[in-house]
Parts: C-alpha cells; sequence; structure tokens
C-alpha cells in the first residue's frame, strides 16, 4: 500500500496570522475572542499561551488566571480568509490540493513519484520551506500516510511545525498508543457510546470487525472507520447542502429583548444572502437563544420554498411573539434554513400572493447594491439596531465567500 495522501495543518491558525501581522504579539501568549468581553471564551490560542494549558473553549477568566500575561485579540474573520487562499496558492505551487477541508487544513493527493517516501518527504519540506518564506511566524505540521485520515492522524502526532509519516506496513501498531480521542470523527459522545461496545483502546477498536463498528457507529461511518483504519480511502457520495446558519454571541449592551430581536434580524439577512448565492431554498427556518441559568428558547417551523427576505422575515416575527417574558439574561442567538432545495426541485406555492419572478427581482437588486456599494448599504429595518453586531465568523466546516459575507462597507 503506497503512500497516497499528504495533509497540511496549519498550527494555531488564528493566532498565528495575527503574531504574523502584529509584530508585538510574537513569542507572547496570544487568546483570540469572537468578541471582546469577559463573559466569553478562546476561539483560538497561541502555542505560547497553550504552554499555560490555554485551549480553544477556554473562557477569558479561567485563562487570565492560567496565565496574567495573556493578551487577547478579537478575531479578524476577513483576514483569517485571505491568508487561508493565499496559502492554498502557496501549497499549489507545489502540489495540486486535492481538497480544502477546513479554514486551516488541506489535503493533497500523492501520485507516482511522490509516493515514494523520499519524495514525499522532500515535498513537505518544500510546502514548509515555501510558506517560511512568505509568513515566518505561520508554521504547519505535516502528516504523510496511506490515506486522508491516517495523514490527519500523523500531523498530529508532532506538533507545532512537525512532519511526521505512517507506513502502511506500520499498521496497525503505529496507531496503538494513541486515545480514542486522538482519532478524527471520535469526540466525547462517540467515546461513551464505544465504551458501551467495550470499545476503550485504539487496540480494540481495530481488533473490531465492520459489521461490529457498523452496529455501534449505528450506520455506514462505523464500517467506514473500519477502511481507514486499514489505510483504505473510503467512498463518499457528495450530498447538496442541507442547511445553513448564522448564529452569535451577543455583546453585553444586546443581551436584552431588544437586542435578541435585532441581532436575530440581522442574521437573517445575512443568510438569506448566503443562500441565493447559492441557489437554494428554504423549507424549514428554526431560531433558537441561549439564556444564561435557564434551557435555552427555541421554535422551528416548515415553510413553502423561498429564498426571499421577507417572507422568512415573516416567519421569525412570528416566532419572536412567543419569546418568553423572563429575567433570564440571553447571551446567544443563531438562526438556521434547512431542507435546503434548487428551485427546480419545488412545486409552486398556488396562494402565493407576490409572483416569484418580482420577489427574485427585488432581492437580487438588494444584493447588487450590497454587493456594489458595501454591506448594510440598503436592509430591512429589524436590523437596524444590530448592524454592527453578528460580524462573519468562520465554522470549522465553512470557509466564508468575501464576496458575499464580508462585512466591509
Amino acid at each position: 500500500m503506497c503512500l497516497n495522501a499528504l495533509y497540511v495543518d496549519f498550527n494555531s491558525y488564528f493566532a498565528s496570522v495575527e503574531q504574523q501581522l502584529v509584530p508585538a504579539l510574537r513569542n507572547k501568549p496570544v487568546g483570540v475572542l469572537a468578541v471582546m468581553a469577559e463573559t466569553t471564551c478562546c476561539i483560538a490560542a497561541s502555542y505560547e499561551a497553550k504552554a499555560f494549558g490555554i485551549k480553544t473553549g477556554t473562557l477569558v477568566s479561567e485563562a487570565r488566571k492560567l496565565c496574567p500575561d495573556i493578551v487577547f485579540v478579537e478575531a479578524r474573520p476577513p483576514i483569517y480568509v485571505q491568508h487561508h487562499h493565499q496559502l492554498i496558492e502557496i501549497v499549489e505551487s507545489c502540489t495540486h490540493v486535492e481538497k480544502v477541508l477546513s479554514i486551516d487544513e488541506m489535503v493533497c493527493k500523492l501520485t507516482g513519484s511522490q509516493q515514494v517516501p523520499e519524495n514525499a518527504l522532500k515535498l513537505a519540506a518544500k510546502i514548509k520551506q515555501k510558506i517560511s518564506a512568505q509568513f515566518d511566524y505561520i508554521r504547519c505540521s505535516i502528516g504523510i500516510a496511506p490515506n486522508t485520515f491516517l495523514a490527519k492522524v500523523a500531523s498530529n502526532m508532532q506538533k507545532p511545525d512537525g512532519c511526521t509519516v505512517i507506513h502502511a506496513h506500520e499498521l496497525p501498531q503505529r496507531l496503538f498508543h494513541l486515545k480514542l480521542r486522538d482519532l478524527n470523527g471520535i469526540g466525547k459522545q462517540m467515546e461513551a457510546r464505544l465504551s458501551r461496545y467495550k470499545i476503550t483502546t485504539v487496540e480494540q477498536l481495530y481488533a473490531a470487525n465492520r459489521q461490529q463498528l457498523e452496529t455501534a457507529w449505528g450506520g455506514v461511518e462505523g464500517g467506514r472507520m473500519f477502511d481507514k483504519l486499514r489505510g483504505i480511502e473510503p467512498y463518499y457520495v457528495k450530498n447538496t447542502r442541507s442547511s445553513l446558519g448564522h448564529s452569535h454571541v451577543l455583546p453585553p449592551e444586546q443581551r436584552n429583548e431588544a437586542g435578541v430581536r435585532a441581532v436575530l434580524h440581522r442574521l437573517l439577512q445575512k443568510a438569506c444572502m448566503r443562500m441565493r448565492s447559492y441557489d437554494l431554498l428554504a423549507s424549514k427556518i428554526s431560531v433558537k437563544v441561549k439564556m444564561r441559568n435557564r434551557p435555552s428558547w427555541g421554535m422551528e417551523s416548515a415553510i413553502s420554498p423561498t429564498d426571499n427576505t421577507l417572507n422568512l422575515i415573516d416567519a421569525l416575527e412570528s416566532f419572536l411573539r412567543h419569546y418568553p417574558q423572563t429575567s433570564a439574561e440571553p447571551y446567544a442567538v443563531g438562526v438556521s434554513f434547512s431542507g435546503l432545495m434548487t428551485l427546480d426541485e419545488t412545486a409552486r406555492d398556488l396562494f402565493q400572493s407576490v409572483p416569484l419572478e418580482n420577489e427574485k427581482k427585488l432581492n437580487q437588486a438588494i444584493d447588487q447594491l450590497n454587493h456594489k456599494f458595501g454591506k448594510n448599504t440598503i436592509y430591512f429595518g429589524g436590523a437596524h439596531e444590530a448592524l454592527k453586531d453578528a460580524p462573519m465568523r468562520i465554522a470549522f466546516n465553512h470557509i466564508p465567500d468575501l464576496a458575499v459575507e464580508s462585512d466591509a462597507e
């Protein structure tokens, strides 16, 4: 079995970009925050901060206790996306990027002479050298293995700035020192589920047969794990996008009913514009509000498939009429569209009062004006008190399109 995959994982990516751009942050413990507030948590930490035990999800207050000298900076998603594309270009100048997996991870398919271990290592060194030549504070760990899954495992074995090879002849023993949670796809809940099937080590996981893993996972993903552990690249059917949405941790001044309403309107309008950029319609909308010291509040409803902002605002307003009267502080909100489909997949609504063509022209005009003259050139009034809130965010599986999602004016 050949070496087929080279996995590039950028180390402490958001924090590294900040250190690259701001010399005063270099060699210092840095925590990156979604919003500058004492009640939030780190979404990234530099390696200097990680040395104190600070990681993604560490509360600001806890981070200060662990490292009094930590420097907090507010995240700048557009900058991270710009650097992401520059880094792809650098790797592409060395070898083809087969797939971009997240803002800070990509995999390259090794072919021909690249599959020879010495050549694969030379290629990894070339990628590192080219990145370092342009960005001396952005580093990556590289994993090389028979498939993407094992290459990712290898990339995590030596951080930061490492390069690790897992050869086929080393399997499975090379994996036995790892914990189950070291394997991509096994989180806290999956670990607990495997434990119920008497699987608590990687050695036991590897010893299980395909049927046992499919039972443990409750489906085909268990069979894929069986293959991935053996260096086989599993086959995935590419599905169309099934949902999209936006969420936001509220700044202190918006942690009230009026703030919830305004930010939800802002999130909905952003999501509508993004949905239209994919030429999709939503057939379900849901909202969620997280409360402090109280269960979250939320509602969802099926709707006639639409990408029309006004229709979706009507749905949002119908939800907000049921917003609970409570003294509990809201601290995060989210809007999600699901049941996404193309226009060809929908049946025409016989009771629609406004012709689809007119709706489409209105929304296209709004989107075009905002593209040309800057975001918030035209917006619906419900979002007026939150125009500076809910800036662009980067999710693990979604790299924002700057032309559509940037907040730049």
